[in-house]
């Protein structure tokens, strides 16, 4: 007998399972395409227990006959293509023909139905793979779906879910997906017996934003618009200065359906290259229309990864669009006037930036110890000599031990760079660098020592995620309390910033969960490492913290020194940038050519 055998159609539809069905939301996902795809204007999704007990969906759609029905559930069946070419040309959500037959295979699964014009609907009962009756039954025209005991043929599947909790956001996050994608469908989502949202048709798609991800979103975004041949772009962008610490909010659409799509990623991420920090990620939801013919949807049995034929054409269209809609939202920079530098001078506050000074700190006193981080406290704003302890430069230039350098501060360079004169020569300071490093070692030994204190806020600030932010945000409300955050829920997914850390500006104190939020999603912040979440945090928090900061003046330029040299490692900010480098005597020298025999000083 040969050893290689055709495999039963039970056993490859398990295998397919494998593939399509990754988690209960994939279930969702499925089912929900279907419904849209037979035509419905309603569609009603109702689980329990995280998807593991039970997901049911039902619409209204079209409906099927019994023959259709049986046929359904059978591999490669499907209604939305005959030939290899209609590939090239797919307009509907599904085409393989795997979901239903995938997904009867490692559920018990009840599927009925009733097309219009037929007396009596169809129920068809499948448990594990193993049809168990297909009858008549009294159903309205439309699709009704109903999975329980999922992975009950394939326990081994069901110890790689996540918590009921988590895989319930998942499964939020998926209905509101295509909730928004199709805004001329109304939707409701039902867990545990509890509505989640209910949105009507919303002609607006501003409305279903509303509804779906909250009115704080929805404030936050303009719409956009734009067409060019067979190419047209329609959404809702994130107004200039809006952005967020990871790319959940920045969902984009082709022809309907929610994709991944780093040609669209991209386009975003470059339209808004100098309109939001470095490092965040505006706020999104962009609908590209396009000639099917031109993008690939068949890549993966997820459907989620698309491929563009014609990528620059469609990269360079949607940042047209968007700059033209971001350039009524942007007002020219006004101009400076170039200043003679001949004394270090102080330079002007922008409007909007944030000195040393405006930052919220406690500081040292012999009657109250410091509850938090202290940071230096300026000095005098003149011009002095500085001892400082560990000294620049290479170390066959360093003094001997015990013996101090004397700094002088001399001024700014580029707006960037603080310039001191030593004894050895030259050094050049990156002010925000420097910043970063007295930061980062002052909260690290904070959050060992367990001295974060928090600030009350006077008016707390409410606070919306995703439902898997929300998740998130529930399971480390222990965390964010050890690191001086008080979060209290308000609310599914809503919650209120009642305190939050001594370091952190009020204003900063929603834009900083947010990120550590987004951190823990993408998995770089993990409280099961209280080590690593401490340095993680602490990284995330410097940068924040230092952001828009004005060069500092003479006293404070003496005083980040002293605090820098004060520091383990002075040489590099946490990120490993040099803090600062030195020039020092015999370089400059060997530049200008002085003390070489025969040189022009030699002449004279």
């Amino acid at each position: 007998m040969g050893v290689i055998r055709v495999l039963p159609d039970r056993v490859a539809n398990q295998i397919a399972a494998g593939e399509v069905i990754e988690r209960p939301a994939s279930i969702v996902k499925e089912l929900v395409e279907n419904s849209l795809d037979a035509g419905a204007t309603r569609v009603e999704i109702e689980f329990s227990k995280g998807g593991r007990s039970l997901i049911r969906v039902e619409d209204n759609g079209r409906g099927m006959t019994r023959d259709d029905a049986l046929l359904s559930i059978e591999r490669h069946a499907t209604s939305k293509i005959r030939e290899a070419t209609d590939l090239d040309h797919v307009i509907s959500f599904g085409f393989r023909g795997e979901a239903l037959p995938s997904i009867a295979s490692v559920a018990h699964f009840v599927l009925r139905t009733r097309a219009e014009g037929q007396e009596v609907g169809t129920e068809i009962v499948i448990n594990g793979g193993k049809l168990l009756h297909v009858r008549d039954c009294g159903m309205p025209v439309g699709t009704r779906i109903v999975i329980t005991r999922l992975f009950n043929t394939v326990p081994a599947r069901r110890k790689f879910l996540k918590s009921d909790r988590t895989e319930a956001g998942h499964i939020i996050q998926v209905a509101r997906l295509y909730a928004l994608a199709s805004p001329g469908v109304a939707f409701s989502l039902i867990e545990e017996r509890r509505s989640v949202f209910q949105s009507p048709i919303c002609p607006d798609l501003r409305d279903r934003v509303a509804e779906i991800f909250g009115k704080q979103v929805a404030n936050l975004i303009m719409p956009i618009s734009g067409a060019e041949g067979d190419l047209k772009i329609e959404g809702l962008l994130g107004r200039p200065g809006v952005g967020r610490g990871t790319r959940h909010e920045m969902i984009t659409f082709v022809n309907g359906r929610p994709v991944d799509s780093r040609t669209l990623g991209y386009a975003i991420l470059e339209s808004y290259h100098t309109l939001i920090p470095k490092g965040r990620y505006p706020v999104a939801f962009l609908f590209l229309s396009i000639d099917p013919a031109g993008v690939d949807v068949n890549v993966h049995p997820s459907k989620r990864e698309i491929r563009f034929r014609d990528e620059p054409r469609v990269r360079g269209f949607t940042i047209r669009t968007i700059l033209n809609g971001l350039r009524s939202e942007v007002e020219p920079a006004p101009t400076r006037p170039i200043r003679d530098r001949v004394e270090p001078v102080e330079p002007p506050r922008s409007e909007g930036s944030r000195s040393r000074d405006d930052l919220p700190v406690r500081t040292a006193t012999p009657s109250q110890p410091a509850a938090g981080p202290v940071i230096p406290v300026p000095i005098e704003a003149e011009r002095r000599a500085l001892p400082v302890g560990p000294p620049a430069g290479s170390a066959a230039n360093r003094p001997e031990a015990g013996r101090s350098v004397e700094w002088s501060f001399l001024g700014t360079l580029q707006g960037a760079y603080l310039l001191f004169e030593t004894d050895q020569g030259l050094v050049v300071m990156d002010h925000r660098a420097a910043e970063q490093r007295i930061w980062f070692e002052r909260l690290m030994k904070a959050f060992r020592d367990g001295e974060v204190a928090g600030q009350r806020l006077l008016f707390p600030v409410p606070i919306e995620f995703d439902p898997i932010g929300g998740v998130i945000v529930m399971d480390h409300l222990d965390f964010f309390g050890s690191h001086g955050f008080e979060v209290a829920p308000f609310g599914r997914n809503t919650f209120r910033i009642e305190s939050i850390p001594t370091w952190l500006a009020p204003e900063k104190g929603e834009d900083f969960l947010r990120d550590l939020v987004g951190m823990i999603r993408q998995g770089s912040l993990s409280s099961r490492k209280p080590d690593l979440a401490a340095e993680g945090l602490a990284r995330s928090a410097c940068r924040r913290l230092t952001e828009n900061l004005d060069l500092p003046g003479a006293g404070e330029a003496t005083a980040l020194a002293e605090a820098l040299f004060s520091c383990l490692v002075p040489q590099t900010s946490p990120t490993g940038r040099p803090t600062y480098i030195e020039l020092d005597t015999n370089e400059l020298n060997r530049r200008f050519h002085k003390g070489r025999p025969g040189s022009s000083e030699e002449m004279f």
